[in-house]
């Protein structure tokens, strides 16, 4: 009982929103594992490696020791999450709207969790655009290999060009000085928008000609 409390006394902002993240990218990935049929353990694979995948490249890359190897938290969110999809596999398994809605979710969430791990860390702005993109696409590239499908970053454009507004957004906010949380918030839901209006008016970047 002691360690928990003092696990929930160190718990921060950033840490709630990386928590419910994974949770978003865990149910994305275990609802499309159980539309492909996957067994339990195949649904807790991808569901974990989705949520984990983008924080572990990102992790790698700056030279820490990856997130989810310091707190079982995130195996447990995954759990947790599995046992959601389970629940409600009726409503989840056979419509697209809640996967869109759970994989915008984690991926707005997730930019924040990059963006503010790099400016911890004192990165170049560009290097920070970086790792919060890659936090939010790399789980849900790694999920769509497994299950066999193309990775959306390939066929819906806005899904990276979303991190890398919102990346730009949280630093400009930061560079003025707005507080954390309403930087973290409001990079989230902006995110969170883009996904959503680019799928609903599918928007798409210009397409590079190779003939005149």
């Amino acid at each position: 009982m002691e360690q928990w409390l003092v696990f929930w006394k160190n718990v921060s902002f950033v840490d709630v929103i990386e928590f419910l993240g994974t949770f978003a990218f865990a149910v994305s990935g275990i609802r499309l594992a159980s539309a492909k049929k996957l067994d339990w353990f195949g649904a807790f694979v991808v569901g974990f490696v989705t949520a984990t995948g983008g924080g572990t490249l990102r992790d790698l890359l700056l030279g820490v020791v990856p997130f989810w190897m310091i707190s079982s938290v995130y195996v447990w969110c995954t759990i947790i999450s599995m046992v959601f999809v389970i629940i409600f596999r009726k409503k989840l398994v056979h419509l697209n709207g809640p996967f869109l809605w759970f994989d915008s979710i984690g991926l707005g969430l997730f930019v924040v969790v990059g963006v503010e791990k790099a400016l911890t860390l004192d990165y170049a702005i560009w290097v920070v655009v970086l790792m919060g993109t890659i936090t939010g696409i790399v789980g849900g590239m790694i999920r769509d290999i497994l299950i066999n499908e193309i990775p959306a970053i390939f066929t819906q454009e806005f899904y990276a060009v979303a991190c890398i507004l919102g990346s730009l957004l949280y630093c400009s906010f930061d560079y003025m000085g707005v507080s954390a949380p309403v930087t973290q918030v409001s990079t989230a839901i902006f995110v969170f928008v883009i996904r959503l209006a680019a799928t609903r008016y599918s928007w798409k970047l210009p397409v590079l000609k190779g003939e005149l």
